[in-house]
């Protein structure tokens, strides 16, 4: 049987900026969206050639900043296979409302981008209070909310696990470790701690597998290491095209061998069966 594939981390940009005008998070456009931008029609183009079923499309807010209008649009058409992770101020006094109104479009995600790519990262934006009532809402209605930090966000990621247990929390790039001292890992042990929390979920992108071949690291230790501490049916893959460069079919194929030394069972999980879970409109 082929391996079903779901992307839960490819992003889009239109040709038409007069329609779907760039306005950035921060007012900084991230290179990738200026030197590669990928239209909705090649994304799908893009997954046809690499077998890849459905996919979670992420807004892509360093061009589009929380204008999800375009997002919106494109998976309109074909809401069977596509599903799409929002952007909003999740610190204005109507978050909740303006998030419902995007779910009203097809979204059934949520993203909070801390920064690095086009500026010094903002860990506040985290946990700051006055998002809390995005996290209830969140819990209370399956909507899973992405968060792209690293290491420093941490201790604000496990906060936010211990006070909204019911809400699915993903995150980004596993989380960005320091994985240089190699097995058993020590440098990440605050991640492994966090795997005590079942509404933790990691996404696994291209970046995870850079990391795992930094310094002493390998794949073969750091994936099975994961699957033990997490299990395969809290990790789920993500492609971040094209701000990581293509072409889609190359991305599959690095991940494919990245998980090899996993069990049949844990990869499948992991290429599709997690996805279901995040964004049921995809199962």
């Amino acid at each position: 049987m082929a391996l079903e594939i779901i992307d839960i981390h490819p992003h889009i940009i239109s040709n038409d900026a007069q329609r779907y005008p760039s306005n950035p998070l921060r007012g900084k456009q991230s290179d990738w969206s200026k030197e590669r931008p990928q239209t909705f029609e090649q994304l799908v183009a893009e997954m046809d050639d690499a077998g890849i079923a459905k996919a979670a499309i992420v807004q892509a807010s360093t061009y589009y900043g929380v204008d999800n209008s375009y997002l919106a649009d494109c998976i309109a058409t074909n809401p069977q296979r596509f599903t799409g992770v929002c952007t909003i101020d999740t610190l204005a006094p109507d978050a909740v409302s303006v998030l419902e109104g995007w779910i009203r479009r097809g979204m059934s995600g949520l993203r909070i981008f801390t920064g690095g790519s086009t500026g010094a990262s903002d860990e506040s934006l985290i946990d700051d209070p006055r998002s809390w009532p995005v996290w209830e809402f969140a819990g209370a209605n399956g909507i899973s909310i992405c968060i792209q930090t690293n290491q420093a966000g941490w201790p604000r990621v496990r906060n936010l696990l211990q006070r909204f247990p019911g809400t699915k929390l993903v995150l980004d790039h596993g989380g960005r470790p320091k994985l240089e001292d190699g097995a058993p890992y020590e440098t990440a042990s605050a991640l492994f701690e966090m795997a005590q929390f079942p509404n933790l979920c990691l996404k696994i992108t291209p970046r995870v597998f850079a990391l795992a071949k930094t310094g002493k690291a390998t794949p073969e230790t750091w994936f099975p290491a994961l699957v033990s501490a997490f299990g395969a049916d809290r990790m789920a893959f993500g492609s971040n095209l094209p701000a990581n460069e293509g072409p889609m079919r190359a991305l599959v194929a690095e991940a494919k061998t990245g998980l090899s030394s996993l069990s049949p069972s844990d990869q499948a999980k992991i290429f599709s069966g997690t996805a279901k879970v995040l964004y049921p409109s995809l199962a």
